[in-house]
C-alpha cells in the first residue's frame, strides 16, 4: 500500500475520535453543531472522496514527476532545506488552487461539496470531492520542480498537508492570539465557509494564512457578524454524489437554453455564479439573498432511519478498508467494480434520509452488483469466504429490504418555504 492509502487507516480513526470529542463537547456547552443526517452526509462524502483516490481515478493534465524530469536546473540540498520548500510550495499551490475553484463556474463544482453543509463542524471537513478527476495543481509547483525537489517528498507532504486542515472546521476554539497573524485559525476558516457579504470569497490559505495577506484576500472574524454557513445555492440533499455533481448538471442545462452561442461557451469559465441573463430571467434558481433568514434543509427522520443510516455509514467504512487491503491483489477491473457498488450504497442510503424514490432503484443496483461479483468469484469475496461471505448475502438483503420498507412507509415531510 502507498503512504496515502497506509494513512488513512490511522486518520480515519483519529478524525472519527475528535468529531465525537466535538460532539461531546458542544452538547456540555449546549451549542447546536451536529446534526446527524447532515454529520452522515459529511462522513459519506468523505468515504466517496476516499474510495475514489484509494483506486486512483484521477487523471493528471500534468504531473509534478514530469516537470522534475523536464525542469529541473538545480538539486536542492540538504533534504531538511528541500522539505521546507516542498511545504511552502505545496501551500502556495493549495492556495490558488483553491481560489480558483471558488472564483470559475466549471472550477466550483470540483468544491462545492466542501461548503455544502449548512453547519460547520469538524465533520464538514471531510466533505471532499470525487468531480475533481482532471488535477493540474502541478502547475503552481514549477519552483519546486526548479530546484529538483523529489516527487517523494510530495508523495508523503500532499496527504500530511491535506490531514493538517482538520482541525480548524470547529466552531468551539476562539481566536488564538499571535497563532491568528500565521496560521490559518477556526477564526479564520469560519470566515471563509460563511455566506454572509461580509466574508463571502474570502480567506483561501491552507495552512499559512499569509497567502490571503499578500494576495489581498484576508478577512478577519467580525464580532458583530456571526458566520452562516452553506451555499448561495442551497444544496438542499443529503446525497454527496448529487451534490458532487449538481452545480455541472446546472451548467450544461444553462449552456444548452440560452439562446446566444457566446453564452454556451462563456459560461464555463466566468465568475462563479453567473448565469446568461435570458435564462435567468425563464429558470429563476433558488438563491439565498439574507443569510440571516437562511432556512436549513431538513427532512424528519425516524429514529430507525437514523440508525440504519448509521450502520450503512460504517459497514461502507469497513468494507473500504477491506479494499484498500486487496487492491494490489485484484485487476483493475475488480476493483473500479467494487469501488462503484460502495458508492451506490452511499447513494442509496443518503437518497433514503432524503425521502427520495430512486433510493430503492440505487439499492436494486447494489443488490445486483454484489450477488454478481460474489457469482462471478465463485461465491467468495475479494479473498473472503465462509463466514464472511454469508454475512455479506445477509447485508445485502436485509438492506434491500429496510430501503424498501423506508420507501414505503416514511412519508415526505411538508415542504420547506423558499429562503428569504
Amino acid at each position: 500500500m502507498n503512504f496515502y492509502i497506509t494513512s488513512l487507516f490511522f486518520a480515519i480513526p483519529t478524525f472519527m475520535a475528535l468529531i465525537l470529542v466535538e460532539a461531546i463537547a458542544a452538547k456540555r456547552k449546549g451549542v447546536e453543531i451536529n446534526h446527524s443526517a447532515d454529520v452522515i452526509s459529511s462522513l459519506s462524502s468523505g468515504i466517496t472522496n476516499t474510495i475514489r483516490d484509494g483506486v486512483k481515478f484521477s487523471f493528471a493534465i500534468i504531473s509534478y514527476s514530469w516537470l522534475v524530469d523536464h525542469m529541473t536546473v538545480y538539486k536542492l540540498e540538504p533534504v531538511w532545506l528541500a522539505v521546507v520548500i516542498a511545504f511552502v510550495v505545496e501551500d502556495f499551490s493549495g492556495y490558488w488552487m483553491h481560489r480558483l475553484n471558488h472564483r470559475v463556474n466549471i472550477f466550483w463544482n470540483r468544491h462545492i461539496i466542501h461548503h455544502s453543509s449548512e453547519e460547520f463542524n469538524l465533520s464538514c471537513a471531510l466533505r471532499q470531492s470525487i468531480s475533481n478527476t482532471l488535477r493540474f495543481a502541478a502547475i503552481f509547483m514549477i519552483p519546486a520542480a526548479l530546484l529538483g525537489i523529489p516527487t517523494k517528498i510530495f508523495a508523503i507532504l500532499g496527504p500530511l498537508h491535506l490531514f493538517m486542515q482538520f482541525w480548524y472546521h470547529t466552531q468551539l476554539i476562539g481566536k488564538l492570539g499571535l497563532l491568528e497573524y500565521i496560521l490559518v485559525t477556526p477564526s479564520h476558516h469560519r470566515v471563509h465557509h460563511a455566506i454572509n457579504p461580509e466574508y463571502i470569497d474570502r480567506n483561501y490559505s491552507q495552512i499559512l494564512i499569509f497567502w490571503d495577506k499578500l494576495f489581498g484576500t484576508f478577512q478577519p472574524e467580525l464580532d458583530d457578524v456571526k458566520p452562516v454557513y452553506g451555499t448561495l445555492k442551497p444544496a438542499q440533499t443529503w446525497n454527496p454524489v448529487i451534490i458532487n455533481f449538481k452545480h455541472m448538471w446546472q451548467l450544461f442545462k444553462d449552456a444548452w437554453h440560452t439562446e446566444r452561442i457566446l453564452d454556451k461557451l462563456r459560461i464555463w469559465f466566468m465568475p462563479t455564479g453567473w448565469r446568461p441573463a435570458d435564462v435567468k430571467e425563464k429558470y429563476p434558481l433558488q438563491e439565498v439573498t439574507n443569510p440571516e433568514k437562511q432556512i436549513k434543509y431538513k427532512t424528519e427522520n425516524s429514529v430507525l432511519l437514523v440508525a440504519n443510516s448509521w450502520v450503512q455509514l460504517n459497514i461502507t467504512i469497513i468494507l473500504m478498508f477491506h479494499m484498500f487491503t486487496i487492491i494490489p491483489r485484484f485487476s483493475a477491473t475488480m476493483n473500479y467494480l467494487y469501488a462503484i457498488m460502495l458508492i451506490v450504497n452511499v447513494f442509496s442510503f443518503t437518497s433514503t434520509l432524503d425521502h427520495r424514490n430512486y433510493a430503492l432503484v440505487a439499492e436494486s443496483v447494489k443488490l445486483s452488483l454484489g450477488f454478481s461479483l460474489l457469482y462471478f468469484q465463485n461465491y467468495s469475496w475479494f479473498g473472503l469466504s465462509g463466514f464472511y461471505v454469508y454475512g455479506l448475502i445477509f447485508y445485502f438483503i436485509i438492506s434491500f429490504l429496510l430501503t424498501y420498507y423506508f420507501q414505503n412507509e416514511i412519508k415526505i415531510g411538508s415542504p420547506r418555504p423558499d429562503p428569504a
